[in-house]
């Protein structure tokens, strides 16, 4: 029987919420098997808000609203927008594709079959960092445009109907002649004008975050994860504990990913796998010892994490204080400790019920060897793409595609 997912669809809060659970299930590393998507995401919008981990490139933040003005400037209906909409999108991936730098195009492989469009990955960036000013799902957009359009015609009026209303930013800055003729010679670079603009966005809708403070002052570095940026140090204190936290729970949560992988390859016997998962508990382990943040208090984690958007269960809290408590009791010695390994398989078989995989064999069956194993890095690997789109645009844009 297939699984489904179903919500109340009471506001646009709620839908973006069940819209980015339902994208966790195109991420390679989710990390739903032991329910710490919650907080690794709470992290992750705390440090970098408005971006995600299927976003590739920081132009889409402007190449979709370009093509959604376009289409509202036209009074497209409803009944065609969605599908006028998907025809623009589509027809950016050729030019893409011939251009120099075709790292991160959406559609390099499935071409106009593309499932997931631009879009749809940035529509919720768009939101957070104020370039998109109307608070609605992408759907009630294209369904109920001609409602916008009617706001639309009343404030570019004069007179007392005149409320300045706008769907996108004012100072959206005008797309490159040619991009929507499709003479223009498209890439992914950023005119000077449109990486101001990213940044003055990014600066005022969320001036306290860290992606404000790298945006705005650091050149683009290329470190594995955020906590070992060579400024580090420059930080104010709030980040810095911040980082210290991602740090923490990124070092302690990733030997309860190796010991559930363990665990499954001793159930389905596969030898070479389990001696895998046991080296990385033994590597994990020296990893832990030379983490220098595992003394900190972990109740005020989630005083740390705590925002709008995101609802950590009791039982997730329970689980990572239990792991946690295990994880130094022992050493990082948990492979072979019993109560470590009953807080693994309690806390998967809660979550996934009769589909777990130490009770189901056709779910042990679909196991690929290394579920949600790689340390969380707080979508840092996409940011640095965007940031370094970003600092390229300042440091002197590309006028040759204007």
């Amino acid at each position: 029987m297939p699984s489904t997912l179903t919500w109340i669809d009471h506001d646009p809060i709620a839908r973006e919420r069940a819209l980015r659970i339902l994208s966790l299930f195109h991420e390679k590393d989710s990390r739903e098997e032991l329910g710490l998507g919650a907080i690794r995401d709470s992290f992750a919008d705390k440090l970098f808000p408005g971006t995600s981990t299927i976003q590739t490139r920081l132009r889409y933040m402007l190449f979709v609203p370009w093509i959604y003005t376009e289409l509202e400037r036209k009074r497209v209906p409803p009944p065609a927008f969605a599908e006028r909409a998907r025809r623009m999108e589509t027809a950016l991936i050729a030019p893409l594709l011939e251009s120099l730098d075709r790292s991160g195009v959406f559609g390099k492989v499935a071409g106009k079959s593309v499932k997931r469009l631009p879009s749809s990955v940035y529509w919720n960036g768009l939101w957070v960092w104020g370039i998109r000013r109307v608070n609605w799902s992408q759907d009630e957009y294209h369904n109920h445009v001609d409602k916008l359009y009617k706001r639309l015609d009343v404030s570019s009026g004069w007179g007392e109907g005149n409320d300045g209303f706008s769907v996108w930013h004012p100072r959206l800055p005008n797309p490159p002649k040619g991009f929507l003729d499709g003479t223009e010679n498209l890439s992914f670079s950023l005119r000077a004008e449109e990486s101001s603009f990213l940044l003055d966005r990014i600066m005022k809708s969320h001036e306290e975050s860290l992606l404000a403070l790298l945006a705005g002052g650091y050149e683009p570095v290329d470190c594995e994860f955020p906590w070992e940026h060579p400024k580090r140090g420059e930080f104010s204190s709030d980040h810095r504990q911040l980082l210290d936290y991602a740090e923490f729970f990124s070092v302690i949560m990733q030997g309860a990913a190796f010991l559930y992988n363990l665990m499954l390859a001793e159930l389905s016997k596969q030898k070479e796998l389990e001696d895998e998962h046991r080296e990385n508990l033994n590597k994990w382990k020296t990893l832990l010892e030379n983490c220098q943040h595992t003394g900190l208090p972990l109740e005020e984690l989630w005083e740390v994490i705590a925002g709008p958007g995101y609802a950590v269960t009791r039982q997730a809290k329970a689980f990572v204080s239990a792991w946690y408590r295990c994880a130094l009791n022992t050493n990082g010695k948990v492979a072979d400790d019993p109560e470590s390994r009953v807080f693994v398989r309690n806390r998967e078989r809660h979550l996934k019920g009769a589909r777990s995989r130490f009770t189901n064999p056709k779910a042990l069956e679909r196991w690929g060897g290394h579920a949600g194993v790689k340390r969380m890095e707080y979508r840092w690997g996409n940011v640095k793409i965007l940031l370094s789109d970003l600092r390229a645009g300042l440091n002197g844009g590309n006028d040759a595609v204007s």
